[in-house]
C-alpha cells in the first residue's frame, strides 16, 4: 500500500493537519533584515519577530525554501502533495518543482504533485485541509490530484491590512502611501487575484468598516456558507468580531480562527487579517 504525505511551505500557517493521522510537514520560509534572520518554524518567537520588524527601519525581505529544504520535507513517502505560496510573490513554487524532479529521479515510482496556490495564508490552509480530507477518505493519487485542481477554482482569499510598512520596505508601494495608511487610520481590504498577485480593492477608515467590507466582499465573490479560515497577526479580537458578523449572516457556517505564522505575519503585519473561503 502506497503511503501519502502532505508538504507545504510555512505560508500555510499550520503545524499539524486534521487529526494528525496524515503525515504532514512544512518547509520553512525565512524573514531577513541586514542584522536578523527569522526562520518560520516551530521555534520562532512570533511576538518577538513582529515587535522587532515593527520598530525596524532597515529593509526586510522574505526568503523561500531551497531545494534541499523541500527534499528534507518530502522525506520518504510514495505519493506527495506539495502546496506552495503563490508563484506571483515567491520562488517557492519553482524551488518545489526542482525538488520534485530530483526526488522522483532518486525514488523510482514515487510521485510528487506540486500545487501553486496562487495565494497565501488562509487559502493555503484550506487547500492543505482539503488534501487531508481526500487522503482520509481513501481516495487514490489520481483522484486527489483531480479533486484539488478543481477545488482551487472554488476558493479565494481576502485580506485586511492596517500597515503597508513591509510593502514599502520591499519597494512594492511608495513610502508616502504607507505613511498615509498608518497616520490616517486607513485599512486596505483586498484579495488574491486570479494570477496570484495581491490586489487592493478598498481603502476603509477603521477596522469595523473594513470587517463589514470583507463580509460584503465574500458575498460578492460567491461565498454562501462554505468553509472559512480566518488568520490574524496579533488581532484575535478583530478576528472574533469578523467571526460574529459572519455567523449572523451565515448561521452554522464552518469558520475557524488561527494565528498567522511568521511569513504571513511578516506581510500582514500587526493587526492584519487573512480570510480564506470556499466559493459556491
Amino acid at each position: 500500500m502506497r503511503n501519502m504525505k502532505i508538504v507545504a511551505d510555512s505560508s500555510c500557517d499550520l503545524f499539524t493537519v486534521g487529526d494528525g493521522t496524515t503525515p504532514f510537514e512544512t518547509a520553512p520560509m525565512k524573514v531577513c533584515t541586514s542584522e536578523r534572520e527569522f526562520v518560520d518554524d516551530a521555534s520562532l518567537d512570533l511576538g518577538e519577530m513582529v515587535s522587532y520588524l515593527y520598530n525596524c527601519r532597515d529593509k526586510s525581505r522574505s526568503s523561500c525554501p531551497n531545494t534541499t529544504d523541500w527534499l528534507n520535507a518530502f522525506g520518504h513517502a510514495d505519493d506527495i502533495f506539495c502546496v506552495t505560496i503563490t508563484s506571483g510573490l515567491s520562488g517557492s513554487y519553482n524551488s518545489a518543482c526542482a525538488a520534485k524532479k530530483i526526488y522522483e529521479e532518486s525514488h523510482p515510482g514515487a510521485r510528487v504533485f506540486v500545487i501553486d496556490s496562487l495565494s497565501a495564508g488562509s487559502e493555503v490552509t484550506l487547500i492543505v485541509e482539503k488534501l487531508h480530507a481526500c487522503i482520509a477518505a481513501g481516495m487514490t493519487y489520481e483522484e486527489i490530484c483531480a479533486m484539488v485542481t478543481d477545488y482551487l477554482q472554488h476558493t479565494g482569499l481576502l485580506f485586511m491590512l492596517k500597515s503597508l510598512k513591509t510593502f514599502a520596505n520591499n519597494g512594492r508601494v511608495s513610502p508616502l502611501t504607507a505613511k498615509l495608511v498608518g497616520i490616517a487610520g486607513i485599512c486596505i481590504v483586498g484579495r488574491a487575484s486570479d494570477v496570484g498577485t495581491l490586489e487592493p480593492l478598498h481603502k476603509c477608515r477603521g477596522e469595523m468598516h473594513s470587517l463589514r467590507t470583507i463580509v460584503d466582499e465574500l458575498k460578492e465573490r460567491g461565498y454562501c456558507g462554505g468553509k472559512i479560515s480566518i488568520g490574524h497577526c496579533e488581532n484575535e479580537d478583530g478576528a472574533k468580531t469578523l467571526l460574529g458578523k459572519l455567523t449572523e449572516r451565515y448561521p452554522g457556517a464552518p469558520i475557524e480562527i488561527h494565528p498567522l505564522r511568521g511569513l504571513c505575519s511578516f506581510y500582514a503585519e500587526r493587526g492584519g487579517i487573512l480570510v480564506g473561503f470556499e466559493k459556491a
